[in-house]
């Protein structure tokens, strides 16, 4: 026998500690934006595939968004090319576009549905191209030119926004007891591909399937107060103070305008929580305290 097997009356308290919220949740749609180190370390990688798979078994209906920036990257490398940002967005010309769908639509998306289904998941991978999942429309960025002169509008290639989400193949999916895997590429009506943002295109996903809950997975615990504590709880009003006075800020902002837009459009809640701690999906999703930091709309409950 084990020496380091947990005791039965901690597994009879963490099972009961969670009845309620499987309960609150059987039925329900949850939307994962995965990213971040939960990506990259094999085993937060392993980790992550069983809780997707446990949520499934419980009942709960998992939708997964994926990211893959430093896979692109890291191929762009390999091939010579630079990589080059504006405002944070990767300049996206044709031959990029290409290495993007290679590695969004290929190694990665296939990679997730491997480790979903090797640990009793049915994962489908999906591109937004896929039935005309995600449509989208070119990104417009624009620069503050001289006084007196219009902004410079400036052109970063395929890089694309959400114009529009068709849930009838989530619904398919859904009732044929599939997870899906959504790599976040779009494509306008002349048929040309787009990259998006993965936590827009999980945003997007949550309002379109009027989600229970949104999580964003990230590299940091979450929204965190000038003392380094974590703050949660927060609603539409309390998130603005705290972009006014500077706590939010960065690279935060982005993913806290998602989750404001999807709680203001219908989602439950949007949580932020830390992917470099192990079972964060679990931790969020059925215990008391929770992981990360919630934001719920006007009229949500907070757990």
């Amino acid at each position: 026998m084990s020496t380091d097997a947990t005791p039965p009356d901690q597994v009879a308290h963490v099972l009961t500690e969670a009845l309620p919220y499987i309960r609150r949740f059987h039925g329900q749609t949850v939307v994962v934006k995965y990213g971040g180190n939960a990506m990259v370390d094999d085993e937060l990688k392993r980790g992550f595939a069983r809780d997707v798979v446990l949520m499934k078994l419980v009942g709960i209906n998992p939708v997964i968004v994926h990211g893959g920036g430093p896979q692109i990257g890291e191929l762009l490398e390999r091939i010579g090319k630079k990589s080059e940002f504006v405002q944070g967005m990767r300049v996206t010309d044709a031959e990029t576009m290409d290495v993007v769908e290679m590695v969004l639509g290929g190694l990665v998306n296939k990679e997730i549905v491997s480790l979903i289904n090797t640990h009793g998941g049915r994962a489908v991978g999906l591109s937004g191209k896929d039935g005309g999942l995600i449509r989208a429309q070119r990104l417009t960025l624009t620069r503050p030119g001289p006084a007196e002169q219009a902004p410079e509008i400036l052109d970063i290639g395929h890089v694309g926004e959400v114009t529009g989400i068709d849930p009838a193949l989530m619904a398919l999916l859904d009732g044929a007891d599939f997870i899906p895997v959504i790599a976040p590429i779009g494509v306008d009506e002349a048929g040309v591909s787009y990259n998006i943002n993965a936590d827009l295109v999980a945003g997007h996903l949550a309002r379109t399937l009027q989600a229970e809950k949104l999580i964003l997975m990230t590299n940091t615990a979450g929204i965190l107060d000038d003392d380094g504590q974590l703050l949660t709880g927060l609603d539409a009003e309390r998130v603005r103070d705290l972009i006014a006075d500077g706590t939010i800020h960065g690279g935060m902002l982005p993913k806290v305008d998602c989750a404001l837009d999807a709680v203001s459009h219908g989602v439950g809640a949007t949580t932020i929580i830390d992917g470099r701690v192990s079972h964060a999906l679990l931790l969020e999703l059925f215990t008391d305290s929770g992981v990360g930091t919630l934001i719920h709309g006007a009229d949500a409950r907070v757990s």
